[in-house]
């Protein structure tokens, strides 16, 4: 890896942090292909129970790399829409990680940095820092973050940010439940530990499976299919060795195997 660096705190931990801290960790490819191999190695990974994703330096990532931007400048329609397609399959990536992924949030926040931020499941943020969705600034959209960005800041939100380009505080994001946990910069590392230990005392395959019940269930409606599935998710998981596990040690007031 060239442009993150990965660590392993423990077998059932993985931490991802943009390390491009001179450019205040912007996008380009090398950002774009690094960030799509390892979560699609942390997908086949059975150990692992929760993902930490950060920056260094000053800001978690300013957006797009301005040279980045430069080459683009020059690409056909086609060149264009393989570039795109590639962030696209990068968030596409990260959302659909069977572990939660945690977001640790300082200093800037822009543009595609909002889409990573936004394709976690759980953010938590320094007080000072600034989000900014500056596409329009420049004559764009953020079209291949919008999906994500709109599920997780909100439709009347985004409907003002995307076309306003407005910088918002922390304190908006968390108003607005973009941003799960509010904390002081010094809090910051305090606050993602917990909520890594929290995840990682549950039942690794009933976290997994909360997490795609959340997705597969939002903004669906309540239909005779959907209350057959939800029943039959339930019956699978209680009949599986993790459910039975750990019905029968809170009924005997014990820790469950997987602690």
């Amino acid at each position: 890896m060239n442009t993150l660096e990965i660590r392993r705190p423990s077998p059932h931990v993985a931490e991802v942090w943009l390390d491009r801290p001179d450019v205040r960790n912007a996008f380009n490819d090398g950002v774009i292909a690094e960030l799509t191999a390892a979560f699609a190695g942390f997908a086949q990974d059975t150990e692992l129970r929760a993902v930490v994703l950060g920056g260094r330096g000053k800001a978690f990532c300013a957006g797009a790399d301005l040279n980045w931007m430069r080459a683009m400048a020059d690409y056909s329609w086609d060149q264009n829409k393989a570039d795109a397609q590639a962030l696209a399959d990068m968030l596409w990536t990260i959302y659909r990680c069977p572990v939660p992924v945690i977001g640790r949030i300082h200093g800037d926040c822009y543009a595609g940095g909002v889409g990573l931020a936004a394709v976690c499941d759980v953010l938590v943020a320094s007080d000072n820092v600034g989000f900014c969705l500056s596409e329009a600034k420049l004559g764009l959209l953020p079209a291949t973050i919008g999906p994500y960005v709109i599920r997780a800041l909100g439709e009347p939100a985004a409907r003002r940010y995307f076309t306003t380009a407005e910088r918002f505080s922390a304190a908006e994001a968390h108003r607005l439940g973009f941003v799960h946990e509010l904390c002081t910069a010094e809090q910051l590392d305090e606050r993602v530990a917990a909520l890594v230990a929290a995840i990682s005392a549950n039942g690794p395959a009933a976290v997994k499976a909360c997490k795609r019940l959340v997705q597969d269930l939002a903004g669906t409606p309540i239909t005779p299919a959907l209350r057959e599935d939800t029943a039959r998710r339930i019956a699978d998981i209680r009949s599986s060795p993790e459910g039975k596990e750990g019905v029968s040690s809170f009924l005997q007031r014990r820790a469950p195997a997987w602690t």
